[in-house]
């Protein structure tokens, strides 16, 4: 069986409000991205679950598909306060393709345990035969935490 979704964790000496005000601005998520596809992003913090902000992208730092410079919608799925952001992107590629971004923290002695995953269990088999998934692989999730935590230590 194929497995469809990374979860990576990492142990970060902040409290989970810093950490999720970092994730909830459009300019946090450039600012921690390990793959160097986030350019820039515009839009206000997000506060629910539906709320959106757009990133301005650059498929070239893969160099895996052809797309070059595009923008994308970042849709927020599930928010809890301090605790869960996930979200889906829509973009040129319609319909959506739903693969999901998240983060979830839980309070820890020292800090928060940070847990970042990547889900394309639910994709389309128009999507799932082109061979791109998954886009960032579970290195990438590791570096981004990494990136995370020297934001916000």
């Amino acid at each position: 069986m194929t497995t469809e979704r990374f979860e990576v964790q990492r142990q970060i000496a902040a409290p989970p409000e810093k950490i999720f005000a970092l994730l909830c601005a459009p300019a946090g998520h450039v600012a921690i991205d390990s793959s160097g596809m986030l350019q820039s992003a515009e839009g206000e913090s997000v506060r629910r679950a539906g709320d959106e902000f757009v990133v301005h992208m650059d498929r070239e730092a893969l160099n895996d598909y052809p797309l070059g410079k595009y923008d994308v919608t970042v849709i927020i799925t599930k928010f809890e306060q301090d605790a869960l952001l996930e979200w889906t992107i829509s973009g040129q590629v319609q319909p959506p393709i739903r693969h999901l971004y998240g983060y979830r923290l839980t309070a820890h002695e020292g800090g928060t345990l940070v847990t970042s995953y990547y889900d394309w269990s639910e994709i389309e088999e128009r999507y799932r035969d082109a061979g791109i998934f998954p886009v960032i692989p579970e290195a990438g999730l590791r570096a981004t935490l990494g990136i995370l935590a020297r934001n916000v230590e």
